[in-house]
C-alpha cells in the first residue's frame, strides 16, 4: 500500500500515511484492512472508506470460501490428506517464527517479559480466556501508569524521519484540510445507529429463517467478541478462537484448525480470514456436512469480524488527530502486546502437540517426520530466507512424496 499510494500515485504523503498506520495499530482488529479503510475515508469520505475496506476483504473471502468447499469435499482423499499432512509442520514453523517476530517488537524490558510469562501460565495451565488476559493487561497498565509511571516508559527505537520534505507534491499531506473529517454530532449518532442496525439485522434473519437460532447467535456473538480483542494481529486472537471453537464448542478439531491456518496463509488478504474458515467448519459440522450452512457460517463470521473495524475507523478516527493523546494508550497497549507473546507461545505448544504428538505425549508417540520437518522449515524460512509461500508449496509437495514413498 505504501509503495502504491505514496510512491507511485502520490495520493497521500509519507507523514500522513505513517500517522494513519500508527493510529490503526492501537485499535483492535486487522491493521491492514483498517489502514485501507482509513485512507479510503481520507480520500473520499465514508463511501471511500467503505469501498476500500470491503474490497480489501472480499477477494480473500471468496477464495477462502472456494478452498473451504474443496477442503471438505476432497480433504479425505488420501493424496489430498497427504498434502495437508505436509503443510501442518510448516504451519507450526510459521507460527514459531511469528512468535519470534512479535517478541522482538514487544518485549523491551523485564516488565514485558514478566507479563508475557504470566499470560502464558494463565492461558496454558488455568485456561484463562484471552479477553480476560487483554483486560488484565490493560488494567495493570493503567495502574502502573498511575503508581509507577517509569515502568511503562516506551522503549521503542522509533526512527526519526523528516516528514516535512516535499509535502506539497502529494494530493493529501500534513497540511491538508479535509472538510469531511470535521466532527459532526448528528453524523456520529447516525453512523453508530447504522452500525448497531447492521449488527442486529443478522440476528433477526437467523431467528426468522433458521432452525437453530441458538447456534447462530452463539457464532455471531463469539466472533464479535473476537473482533473486539484482536490486539497484536491475527496470531493473538487465534489461541482464543481455538480455545473456544475447538475445546468448548467442538466446531472443528485441532488438525482442522491447523489446516485452516494453512489455507489462510496461502490466500491473499488479512490472515484474520482464518476465522472465516472456522465459521465455515462450524456451520458445516453443526448441520451434518452441509456446504450451504458452512458457506453461511463463513459469510456470517466475516461480517461480524470486520463490522467493528468500520465503526472504529469511521467514528473513532477523531482520536487520532492529536498524537500526544495517544501516548498513554500506546504505552498501555505495549503491555497488551507483551501478553500476546505469552498467548502465541501457548498457540505454538497447542498446535505443536497436535502435529508432533498425534496419539498422546510420550516418546513412543512422537511423529518424527513432522518433528524433523518443523525444524527443517524453521531453518529454511529463518536462516535461508526462503519465502513463506514458496515453502508452503515445498511442504505440500513433501507431504505428497512422503505418502507415495511410505504409504
Amino acid at each position: 500500500m505504501h509503495e502504491y499510494l505514496v510512491e507511485q500515485k502520490k495520493w497521500i504523503s509519507n507523514s500522513k500515511f505513517l500517522h494513519a498506520l500508527n493510529y490503526c495499530m492501537i485499535l483492535p482488529g486487522p491493521e491492514a484492512q483498517q489502514l485501507a479503510t482509513y485512507i479510503g475515508w481520507l480520500l473520499h469520505g465514508t463511501w471511500g472508506g467503505l469501498a476500500a475496506g470491503v474490497l480489501f476483504v472480499l477477494p480473500s473471502m471468496f477464495i477462502l470460501l472456494g478452498l473451504s468447499v474443496l477442503y471438505v469435499s476432497f480433504g479425505s482423499i488420501p493424496i489430498v490428506y497427504a498434502l495437508f499432512t505436509g503443510l501442518k509442520p510448516a504451519i507450526i514453523a510459521i507460527v514459531l517464527l511469528a512468535l519470534v517476530k512479535i517478541a522482538k517488537k514487544s518485549l523491551h524490558n523485564g516488565l514485558h517479559y514478566l507479563i508475557a510469562a504470566v499470560a502464558f501460565v494463565c492461558i496454558l495451565f488455568f485456561h484463562v480466556p484471552f479477553p480476560f488476559i487483554v483486560l488484565g493487561a490493560i488494567v495493570l497498565g493503567v495502574l502502573i501508569r498511575v503508581f509507577l509511571p517509569n515502568l511503562v516508559a516506551s522503549t521503542s527505537n522509533t526512527k526519526q524521519t523528516n516528514t516535512n520534505n516535499n509535502e506539497d507534491a502529494y494530493y493529501l499531506n500534513s497540511h491538508s484540510v479535509i472538510a469531511h473529517t470535521a466532527f459532526s454530532a448528528p453524523r456520529l449518532v447516525t453512523q453508530i445507529g447504522v452500525a448497531i442496525l447492521l449488527w442486529v439485522l443478522p440476528f433477526v434473519a437467523f431467528y426468522l429463517f433458521t432452525s437453530d437460532f441458538v447456534f447462530w447467535k452463539t457464532l455471531s456473538l463469539f466472533f464479535t467478541k473476537a473482533a473486539l480483542v484482536t490486539f497484536g494481529g491475527a496470531y493473538a486472537v487465534l489461541p482464543y478462537v481455538a480455545q473456544v471453537s475447538v475445546e468448548q464448542m467442538g466446531w472443528l478439531n485441532k488438525l482442522q484448525m491447523i489446516d485452516g491456518l494453512a489455507l489462510g496463509e496461502t490466500t491473499p488478504g488479512p490472515l484474520i480470514m482464518v476465522l472465516a474458515f472456522v465459521g465455515f467448519m462450524a456451520g458445516y459440522n453443526h448441520y451434518g456436512g452441509s456446504v450451504l450452512m458452512g458457506s453461511v457460517g463463513l459469510l456470517t463470521t466475516t461480517f461480524f469480524t470486520f463490522l467493528p473495524c468500520f465503526l472504529f475507523i469511521l467514528r473513532a478516527r477523531r482520536l487520532s488527530k492529536k498524537n500526544h493523546a495517544n501516548k498513554p494508550i500506546k504505552q498501555t497497549l505495549e503491555l497488551v502486546t507483551a501478553a500476546v507473546v505469552g498467548v502465541v507461545l501457548n498457540l505454538c505448544i497447542y498446535l505443536g502437540i497436535a502435529v508432533i504428538f498425534p496419539s498422546g505425549i510420550s516418546l513412543a508417540a512422537i511423529n518424527y517426520v513432522s518433528l524433523v520437518w518443523v525444524l527443517v522449515s524453521v531453518v529454511a524460512m529463518y536462516r535461508l530466507k526462503i519465502g513463506m509461500l514458496t515453502w508452503i508449496l515445498v511442504s505440500a509437495l513433501f507431504g505428497v512424496v512422503s505418502y507415495l514413498a511410505l504409504g
